[in-house]
């Protein structure tokens, strides 16, 4: 077989210098050894190009437009499984019923129906449902865009100027994108808690038809998935819920306390894989959650994590701390507790 100067470079790319090729038809025998091999090979680099392109068309977007430059955030390439999320059994099923769109969207059609157009999740924070979102993403195989939709809304008060071009790039970019999951996080930003005394303030007929101007935007792009999410359902508009926008509604709420300690395991189970050795000891999750129904899965994921870092903090004062202990959860609580009696906490988020 005759020698073949082959460079490879970063991405995946194969170049031959073809003033060194042999003439005769018969040596290129390789050639078509090569590109079977390559065939057959995973298809990890088209995703990590598609990753980079969908980085590079919303990075550029975004720079142009400042409502942007806070409010919205991409990730290219998510990996987050739905085994990596404890619990929420229904809200998983309906995710990964509409992950079908994009998968396998003419499976719908032999049943005689069709995917919703988008779909809404109702919980309150920190109860996993920008995870789903990002699980969803990565499900299918689309890049993840996040949109903070109270702070793209603080953004866009005092960037007026550009929305208009915030509104026309909006549709270029996601057209140019390969395949994209956007979510939209908190619909209901007047009650968010960024938004503080500066709700009452807010010019919420024209923020209303921006918003509607992206969801409908979104859903026009054929290789976009649109999923939102909302804490406060109760004074949602009816607008968001009619035909063609957010057709099917998910309500995301944690079984007590069954998924609570569910996520516990899972984020216990990482941390050990992180630390590569054992640091909890024997444990009744149960006996721990039982008694302790206020905080949100969210917050649940913070105490464990808060219990971590006292011990690493021993660790550094030459202390030898042992395993984590469930005195260690208790007294834990015991902090979270008392803190929210003097600060106001509505979940936190779910890690």
């Amino acid at each position: 077989m005759p020698r073949c100067p082959l460079t490879i470079y970063a991405g995946g790319l194969f170049v031959c210098r073809v003033d060194q090729l042999a003439k005769s038809p018969g040596e290129f025998d390789w050639l078509s050894q090569l590109s079977q091999s390559l065939a057959r090979l995973p298809d990890m680099n088209d995703r990590s190009l598609l990753a980079d392109r969908a980085a590079n068309i919303w990075s550029s977007f975004q720079r142009n437009v400042e409502p942007l430059a806070r409010g919205a955030t991409i990730v290219p390439a998510p990996e987050i499984r739905f085994d990596q999320i404890g619990g929420l059994v229904s809200p998983k099923d309906e995710i990964l019923t509409y992950a079908y769109a994009q998968t396998s969207p003419d499976v719908y059609g032999r049943w005689g129906t069709f995917p919703p157009s988008a779909m809404l999740m109702i919980g309150r924070r920190g109860s996993g449902k920008s995870l789903l979102a990002e699980a969803l993403a990565a499900r299918t195989e689309t890049a993840f865009v996040r949109v903070d939709v109270p702070r793209m809304v603080l953004d866009v008060i005092h960037g007026v100027p550009k929305i208009g071009e915030l509104i026309q790039g909006w549709s270029a970019a996601l057209d140019e994108m390969p395949p994209v999951t956007v979510f939209f996080d908190e619909l209901e930003f007047s009650r968010a808690h960024d938004m503080g005394d500066r709700a009452g303030e807010l010019p919420t007929g024209p923020i209303m038809d921006l918003l509607f101007e992206l969801i409908d935007r979104s859903l026009a792009i054929s290789d976009c998935l649109v999923i939102a999410s909302t804490s406060h359902p109760d004074t949602l508009p009816e607008a968001f819920l009619s035909p063609g926008r957010f057709e099917r509604v998910v309500e995301v709420n944690p079984l007590f306390p069954d998924d609570v300690i569910a996520a516990l395991r899972i984020h216990a189970g990482e941390a050990e894989s992180r630390a590569k050795r054992s640091i909890f000891g024997e444990f009744d999750w149960k006996g721990i959650v039982d008694n302790t129904r206020e905080p949100s899965i969210g917050d649940w994921v913070r105490i464990l994590h808060a219990v971590l870092r006292q011990k690493a903090r021993l660790d550094a004062a030459g202390e030898n701390p042992e395993q984590v202990t469930e005195e260690d959860f208790t007294r834990e609580i015991s902090r979270f507790r008392q803190a929210n009696t003097r600060i106001r906490s509505d979940g936190g988020n779910y890690l």
